[in-house]
């Protein structure tokens, strides 16, 4: 059913200026949420921690993140798209300010855990709001822009806390970042348009709702379940390849591996591309070449010299952000209800998976090296492809 309001047209001033502070807040938000990952090895020397141990900065927030995404895919109905939204970078920011000055790792948990339940309605709420508010035909372009713009938020956001702390101290980078994010989530206070979504619903909190939401569609079950294994995959990878790198035989500075995530840069294209596509081929194809391709980058990552290490990277940072694309909007369009209750209930299991397989990597790492992670990354691609040929099949069914 068409919208009784106006939706944004393609290229007009308006539609410019949204994607813009979209892509911003894109980039505020998820530099927050993993600005901590280039840190993991030297949190774990500063605290004497196992990798695994200290990989918990990162899960952390993520488990936050999922946990709260629990109660905003029951309470989103009701939420102000852009009121939430900016709210939640504002707060978020504060929170990189605080951890920065924190001494205590076990306080640093409990603050990014926070700090991802407040983190947790940006992504959601965002994406409703792009479903809601552009023409569907710009729909799949503005998620991969804003996809886009959590891969350059991620490498901005680890690029500078990893050069400040190279070179000063990693707390001072998180306090610098977070004045940045600040002034990120002030603008988009100020310029995203108001939202013509409106409020619906009970703000009862219902597990047994939840529950039903979750299995009430196998199709979007099944999508969810996609971006657990993608995303607990990408984490997974980028947590732990940088003790790979920094130990023998590479002995690259933090610096550098700062400088790693401009690998993030092919997943802005890759986001953006995919995302044009997924409105040619459709979102199954987009998912499946994109998995495919994160399964070629992580085998490739076995061979041991640097360049194979890093152009298997930048493959597998391609086909992670093509598949989160192509999720999103395949999610968006299968769900006829609310469009913030299915973002919600994708990005619960799509950060659980970052959170448990981020963490699970460790184990792999600590006991049977870099192959171990490749091994169970591999696995959870594996899965990936039996879970997409499984709703492909239950889509022919329908027709």
């Amino acid at each position: 059913m068409e919208a009784n309001y106006p939706r944004i047209k393609a290229n007009t001033a308006i539609y410019w200026r949204t994607i813009f502070v979209i892509f911003l807040g894109s980039m505020a938000a998820f530099g927050a949420e993993y600005c901590v990952q280039p840190l993991i090895p030297v949190i774990a020397k500063e605290f004497m921690l196992s990798p695994a141990s200290a990989s918990l900065a990162v899960s952390a927030g993520l488990f936050g993140m999922a946990m709260s995404m629990l109660f905003i895919a029951v309470i989103g109905p009701r939420l102000d798209r852009k009121k939430i939204t900016t709210a939640s970078l504002l707060l978020a920011a504060a929170f990189t300010v605080i951890i920065g000055i924190c001494s205590n790792f076990y306080l640093i948990l409990l603050l990014r855990f926070l700090q991802g339940v407040i983190l947790a309605a940006f992504p959601s709420l965002i994406i409703a709001y792009i479903n809601e508010e552009f023409e569907p035909s710009s729909v799949g372009s503005v998620l991969g822009i804003y996809i886009g713009g959590n891969a350059i938020g991620g490498l901005a956001g680890r690029l500078i806390v990893s050069s400040i702390a190279d070179f000063f101290d990693w707390r001072m980078g998180l306090i610098l970042i977070g004045l940045l994010y600040l002034a990120i989530a002030l603008s988009v206070g100020f310029f995203l348009p108001k939202s013509h979504h409106k409020n619906t619903g009970s703000l009862s909190f219902n597990p047994g709702k939840i529950i039903r939401n979750i299995f009430s569609d196998t199709k979007l079950l099944l999508i969810y379940l996609i971006g657990f294994c993608a995303m607990g995959s990408f984490v997974s990878v980028y947590n732990f390849i940088t003790y790979v790198l920094l130990h023998a035989p590479y002995n690259l500075s933090q610096t550098f591996i700062g400088c790693l995530f401009f690998t993030y840069l092919v997943g802005s294209f890759s986001s953006a591309y995919m995302g044009k596509k997924s409105y040619i081929w459709g979102n199954g194809k987009v998912i499946g070449i994109s998995a495919l391709l994160m399964l070629i980058g992580i085998l490739i990552t076995i061979l041991m010299p640097l360049l194979c290490k890093i152009t298997g990277l930048i493959i597998f940072t391609f086909g992670f952000f093509g598949c989160h694309t192509g999720a999103c909007g395949w999610v968006g369009k299968l769900n006829k209800g609310d469009k913030a209750v299915s973002s919600s209930l994708y990005m619960f299991l799509y950060y659980t998976g970052a959170s448990a397989l981020g963490t699970l990597g460790g184990f792999f790492l600590e006991h049977y090296g870099w192959n171990g992670v490749v091994a169970m990354v591999t696995t959870a691609e594996c899965i990936c492809l039996l879970l997409l040929s499984t709703v492909n099949r239950m889509i022919k069914k329908e027709d």
